[in-house]
């Protein structure tokens, strides 16, 4: 009798849900998660966000539905190019997003709202990608529930489909920005339905996404449409963030699908009648052209571009644009790790034998743009400590830490120092992410690779427990408390969450960091993040003069 009262008690009390929304396009209507005694997350899969873009044309709006649309399955990824760039996969009609809400025993109201957007180099990804243990890699149940806040995942278009540009008014790319852009404000004008705060939304992104959450905050368009915004392992003056020289480019693509025309406008109709697979499997990296010769970066090609309107000048000139955003950015410590596996394969090899040529001649690949005064120039800046035998193990970690450097942790630096010297009273954050990794097979030497905090961010530890061990949800528990806190507040150790320290802002003059891994302490911060190398790339080698290549004549 006592159970029957008892279970007939916790019935009463169960966890609030929100059952049908009503949204500007029509209800929708998602699937509750228990996530314990008293706590759902109601999940809102495949909501429209826009309606089915034209090729290489802004989103426009969705025209909405009639009924209670059944947000309970993930929608398709936007066409692109499998990992093994053998074939295409999704499809056109592809700008869906989804929704986490946390709920008590009430329903949830005014929650801070934090977009997620993903990363996977411009060319691939979703906002459902990488199932891990059947559960997507940026599935939000874990982060909102623990962190009580919106989670928001989006689509956009990538690849081809996404960036392709002439760098003119006839082609002018961003294509996958503005969607971004129109899936962000969908989320400030629908999100209180949900019990969001549409006056304090959190942009976060890893990778590829955190340079476009560096580019959406530098865009003249997203005046009042955010309040923060987090950059993980990137930002928009990473080198492989930003097309230089688009109209080559298109010319490539267009010779790849038939569509080569002395006349630009002849070649663009060309391309706007021609089929989005063939153009999707085009914007292919070419893998075979890298190995042995030059670096990864030179195939990152479809990327942003200035176009004179979404970016309206070269990023470094735009920070006044996020004076009024907080903001938070970090990198992995081996970020560069797994592509300089790809330029010099022996730092992986047990008895692979790397040696001071191989540091040098990845120094020739990177700074092609500065000529042969370039090379020696960094040789000597990483080479200052080695001593007369250097270990095998000392110029390994050397080249990995050389494209750490000039792809992530020097243009973030660099973007945290703009984004300082332009605040209007907004904070600024930094970090070093520096866990060891997870993956097998790698050297000791290794620590955090590319993409490996998002498994703790999402709260994958303690959604699939059996794959980690408790040092691994220590961590996971701390980056969802600085993560929402910041969300919530503007600060990362204020909030509802508690840290385990306190994380100071960066600012103008005074340049602290967080060092992120199980173990954070008093003296988990530290001051002045590589400065020696920060300093090397920002003077010394950015005033040695350019040399002119060949590419631009195409």
């Amino acid at each position: 009798m006592l159970f029957l009262v008892l279970l007939f008690c916790l019935n009463c009390a169960s966890a609030a849900k929100l059952g049908v929304v009503q949204t500007e396009g029509g209800q929708v209507e998602g699937r509750s998660h228990r996530m314990g005694l008293f706590r759902t997350v109601d999940v809102f899969k495949g909501i429209p966000f826009a309606d089915v873009p034209g090729k290489w044309e802004k989103p426009k709006p969705h025209p909405g539905w009639s009924g209670i649309l059944k947000a309970t399955t993930y929608r398709e990824r936007c066409l692109q190019v499998t990992l093994l760039q053998t074939k295409t996969q999704g499809s056109e009609d592809c700008l869906y997003l989804n929704i986490f809400v946390p709920q008590g025993r009430k329903l949830s109201t005014n929650l801070p709202v934090m977009v997620y957007l993903f990363g996977g180099a411009f060319l691939l990804g979703a906002s459902n990608d990488v199932a891990i243990l059947g559960d997507s890699l940026y599935d939000g149940k874990e982060m909102a529930e623990r962190g009580d806040v919106i989670i928001v995942t989006v689509n956009y278009r990538v690849g081809t489909m996404g960036f392709l540009s002439t760098g003119d008014t006839r082609l002018p790319g961003n294509y996958g920005l503005w969607d971004q852009h129109a899936a962000i404000s969908w989320v400030r004008r629908n999100i209180e339905a949900f019990g969001g705060n549409p006056d304090n939304i959190t942009i976060f992104g890893q990778s590829a996404g955190a340079a476009s959450v560096s580019f959406q905050m530098l865009s003249p368009y997203s005046k009042g449409l955010f309040r923060r915004a987090i950059s993980q392992c990137g930002v928009a003056l990473s080198p492989w963030a930003l097309q230089t020289n688009p109209m080559a480019l298109t010319k490539k693509i267009a010779r790849k699908v038939g569509c080569w025309r002395s006349n630009v406008d002849e070649m663009i109709t060309c391309l706007k009648m021609s089929d989005p697979v063939g153009l999707t499997m085009a914007g292919k990296i070419d893998v075979l052209l890298i190995l042995g010769k030059g670096v990864v970066m030179d195939l990152l090609e479809l990327a942003p571009v200035v176009d004179g309107d979404f970016i309206p000048d070269h990023p470094s000139r735009l920070f006044h644009n996020a004076a009024q955003f907080d903001y938070m950015a970090g990198v992995n410590s081996m970020d560069g790790h797994i592509f300089a596996g790809v330029d010099v394969p022996s730092i992986n090899q047990k008895n692979g034998n790397t040696t001071a040529a191989d540091v040098r001649s990845l120094l020739v690949g990177i700074t092609k743009e500065k000529g042969t005064a370039a090379v020696s120039s960094a040789y000597s800046a990483y080479s200052s400590n080695w001593g007369s035998h250097p270990e095998p193990a000392v110029l390994k970690k050397t080249i990995a830490d050389i494209e750490t450097d000039f792809l992530f942790l020097v243009p973030t630096q660099i973007a945290l120092q703009l984004h300082a010297d332009n605040s209007t009273g907004a904070r600024t954050y930094s970090y070093l992410f520096n866990m060891k990794t997870r993956i097998p097979g790698f050297p000791r030497w290794v620590e955090a690779e590319h993409a490996e905090d998002l498994q703790y961010l999402f709260g994958k530890p303690f959604a699939t427990p059996l794959v980690y061990f408790p040092r691994h949800r220590d961590l996971s528990g701390y980056m969802i408390a600085y993560w929402t806190n910041f969300a919530r507040t503007g600060n990362p150790s204020e909030g509802e969450s508690r840290v385990p320290v306190v994380w100071p802002a960066f600012t103008k003059h005074h340049h602290p960091y967080l060092t992120i891994n199980n173990k954070i302490s008093k003296s988990s911060v530290s001051y002045d993040l590589r400065s020696y190398y920060v300093n090397y790339w920002t003077d010394t080698y950015s005033l040695l003069p350019s040399v002119r290549t060949g590419q631009e004549a195409d």
